[in-house]
Order: structure tokens, then C-alpha cells, then sequence
């Protein structure tokens, strides 16, 4: 089978950590090593400027951890833990990481884990071909616009989640915060629903209301509504209004 090559970034604060696991990968000829980054800081640079499909990231770092990482990336490669704890494989896999290896890595255990990245990859490749084909524009992790197949990490208190943008339904402004509607969960960020809109592919997120952005894919039924508005019900059974000077753009969107 042949596979995408990737390109990759190994975080890890300890050189001889970074030299094994770069031995070790030496074996995959699909994984392009492109950077490595010895805390944080240095891995948010590196991530801005090369825009890696893979991170390999350690948690444990001085100043910061992997986790607060991905907590200040706007959007997040593909991850996989190394670490010497295995305290953290409940939180990471909380987070969605794809695997979590212990030090020092096991070569079969590495093999099971690079097995699991390019059967995920292929799944998806599948899903951005069809997304292409209907446009011309292309969309990478760190542009400007994020589509549904862009993957960002959610943090809430000491609850955190990697969540695909297309299964988000709702978005919902509440003060200073925006409520992200996704399975049963209703995390808060905080983030403005002006900020979010700007970011957003406007083909499949629309600005309901001055409160509400809502996913198109999760729209089940309309309604007419008071004043010229619509009252739009959603999958996951929440109600949202579209104003009137949104109505109309609505309508067209939906048509064919």
C-alpha cells in the first residue's frame, strides 16, 4: 500500500531522546522528520512555520507541558505522546492523541502505532477528496480559513478535546466565552464569536445571529418565524433563530 509521505516535528527536551526516536523512525520512509523543538515556545514556532501533518510530542518539559501545547495551537497536527510517565494515557487519549508511547520505545510498539497513523490518514484522505473535488481552494493546517476537516483542540478547565470542526453543530456566545456544541458536550472558550466567524469556511459555517454560528451539515428542519426570521432545528435537537437580515442569505445557501 502506499502511503502519503508526512511530515513531522519531534518535541522533546532531551536530546538523546530526540537522536532514538529519530533512529527509530529512520525505518518509516513515509515519515519526513522536518524539526525538533526543545520545549514549548520553541515547538509553537516550529509548528507555525512548518505546518507538520505529525507531531511526536513529550509531555513533561520544562516552564510548560505537551499538554499546554496543544492548548495554544489555533489548530493541531495529528499527535502522538512519547513519555516516560504513564500517569498521562488517560488524558491523552481524552484528548483524542492518536497513540501514546512509553520510554523508551519498544520497536513493535512503534510499528502498531505508525500502523494506526496511516489507517486514520487514509480515512481521511478519502473524506478531503470528495471535499476537494467539489473546490479549487486549498485549505492547511495554520491558514486562514479552517474547514471541517481541520482538527482543533478544545480546552475547558481540566477537560481538553481534539474535535474535528465538522462535528461541531453549534457555536453559541455567551458573554465573554463562545459554547462549542459537539456530542453531549458543550465546553466553553474563550474566544469571540466575531473572531471565530472570521476563521470559519463560510460554505459550511453560517453567522445565524449575533449569538449563534451554526454547522450546515447539521441542519434538520426549517421553519418560518416571527418578524421574517427562521427558526432553524439542529440533530442534536437544539433550536437556533436566524434573524431576519440573515434570512434571506439562509434561504439561498440551503437552495439549490
Amino acid at each position: 500500500m502506499n502511503y502519503k509521505q508526512m511530515k513531522a516535528v519531534l518535541i522533546d527536551d532531551e536530546r538523546l531522546a530526540r537522536k532514538e526516536l529519530r533512529k527509530l523512525l529512520k525505518d518509516y520512509e513515509e515519515i519526513e522528520i522536518i524539526d525538533e523543538a526543545v520545549n514549548v515556545d520553541d515547538a509553537k514556532e516550529k509548528i507555525n512555520k512548518h505546518q507538520p501533518d505529525l507531531i511526536f510530542l513529550d509531555i513533561q518539559m520544562p516552564g510548560k507541558t505537551g499538554f499546554d501545547l496543544l492548548s495554544e495551537l489555533e489548530s493541531v497536527p495529528k499527535v502522538i505522546f512519547v513519555t516516560a510517565y504513564d500517569e498521562y494515557a488517560l488524558k491523552a487519549f481524552e484528548v483524542n492523541a492518536l497513540d501514546y508511547l512509553l520510554k523508551p520505545i519498544q520497536p513493535e510498539r512503534l510499528k502498531e502505532t505508525i500502523s494506526k497513523l496511516f489507517e486514520e490518514g487514509n480515512k481521511n484522505n478519502q473524506s478531503q477528496s470528495a471535499e476537494a473535488s467539489t473546490s479549487s481552494k486549498n485549505i492547511s493546517i495554520g491558514s486562514q480559513t479552517l474547514t471541517g476537516n481541520d482538527r482543533v483542540f478544545v480546552k475547558d478547565g481540566d477537560k481538553c478535546w481534539f474535535v474535528y470542526l465538522k462535528d461541531v453543530r453549534l457555536f453559541e456566545s455567551d458573554g465573554n466565552y463562545v459554547k462549542v456544541y459537539f456530542e453531549n458536550n458543550k465546553p466553553m472558550i474563550h474566544k469571540s464569536l466575531n473572531a471565530l466567524d472570521e476563521r470559519l469556511d463560510d460554505r459550511t459555517f453560517f453567522r445565524a445571529s449575533r449569538k449563534h454560528i451554526i454547522n450546515l451539515n447539521w441542519v434538520e428542519s426549517i421553519e418560518t418565524w416571527f418578524n421574517g426570521g427562521l427558526m432553524v432545528k439542529l440533530k442534536g435537537n437544539e433550536q437556533v433563530e436566524v434573524s431576519r437580515r440573515q434570512a434571506s442569505r439562509f434561504k439561498e445557501m440551503m437552495s439549490l
